[in-house]
């Protein structure tokens, strides 16, 4: 149970271990359980009071902010999650921007989501056949539906001054190595005309929250730390006149050249808070 894989450091204290390890499963099932009573229960109230689809999508957003908010907060008095946003009134006030982010853990839309109350989210289709089903079916858009229909509802949402999520590895960064970047979110931008806002997600090791890590697992040594930095702005208008396949091949490229210049520059500087495939 309290096996920890070679390359990681051993564990620096058995009875912190154990409790943190307790309270991500715990906090886990909340989120699960969450997830049902919002999607079955709250979801269908607030539509009673919703004008018209778009403002239910709003109002259900930022019920599920606001939700995951407290969450965070839950997380952060009990010594699960540390959070550092320093440009946290800024990511609150988006408009109307494709913001695309790597993704460490299990726990990277949650938090964005609280942090970004008016966003819709491109996730995979085959959440839908999880716990998540009740939220994610009704306010967010699964990557399975046909091109055209996703760009023009994205393009209506960030139109109307929302912003559209997009973790562009399509599933959770592995230790060891690097993910493809998809170009959808650079595809989304152009047809928009809207401009992509890079975040880098840093912080302690995610052990625990990664892909295919044991469930009774975290960080053998510190608490999870998240530490959110925005990144240059990547403007879609650079890009006009190109054509459009060659225009998402450069603006993806750009993204993910952000991305891994700020990872490489933050293990450099941030020793206390590396991950564990410097070790």
């Amino acid at each position: 149970m309290f096996r920890i894989p070679e390359n990681l450091p051993k564990i620096r204290n058995i009875f912190f271990y154990c409790y943190h390890s307790l309270g991500k499963i715990a906090a886990i099932l909340y989120i699960v359980f969450g997830s049902m009573v919002i999607g079955f229960i709250i979801f269908p109230f607030i539509r009673l009071f919703s004008k018209d689809k778009n403002d239910f999508y709003v109002k259900a957003r930022r019920y599920v902010s606001n939700v995951f908010k407290r969450f965070l907060f839950m997380l952060k008095i009990t010594d699960i999650v540390e959070m550092r946003v320093p440009e946290m009134e800024k990511l609150r006030n988006l408009k109307g921007k494709v913001i695309v982010a790597n993704h460490p853990s299990l726990l990277d839309f949650v938090c964005m989501t609280a942090l970004v109350p008016n966003a819709n989210c491109i996730v995979r289709a085959n959440l839908t056949r999880t716990p998540y089903v009740g939220i994610i079916s009704q306010i967010y858009i699964t990557n399975d539906e046909n091109y055209d229909d996703l760009f023009e509802a994205c393009k209506e949402d960030l139109d109307n001054g929302n912003n559209v999520l997009i973790f562009p590895e399509g599933t959770r960064t592995p230790r060891f190595k690097r993910n493809i970047y998809q170009k959808g979110a650079a595809r989304i931008a152009l047809h928009a005309k809207c401009d992509v806002l890079p975040v880098f997600i840093g912080g302690s090791d995610k052990y625990g929250l990664g892909k295919h890590d044991p469930l009774f697992s975290y960080n053998p040594v510190e608490e999870y730390f998240y530490d959110f930095q925005l990144l240059p702005e990547i403007k879609s208008s650079d890009y006009e006149g190109m054509p459009s396949p060659a225009a998402a091949k450069r603006i993806t490229g750009k993204i993910e050249e952000e991305i891994l210049a700020a990872d490489a520059e933050y293990r450099k500087t941030n020793t206390k808070c590396r991950t564990f495939n410097n070790v």
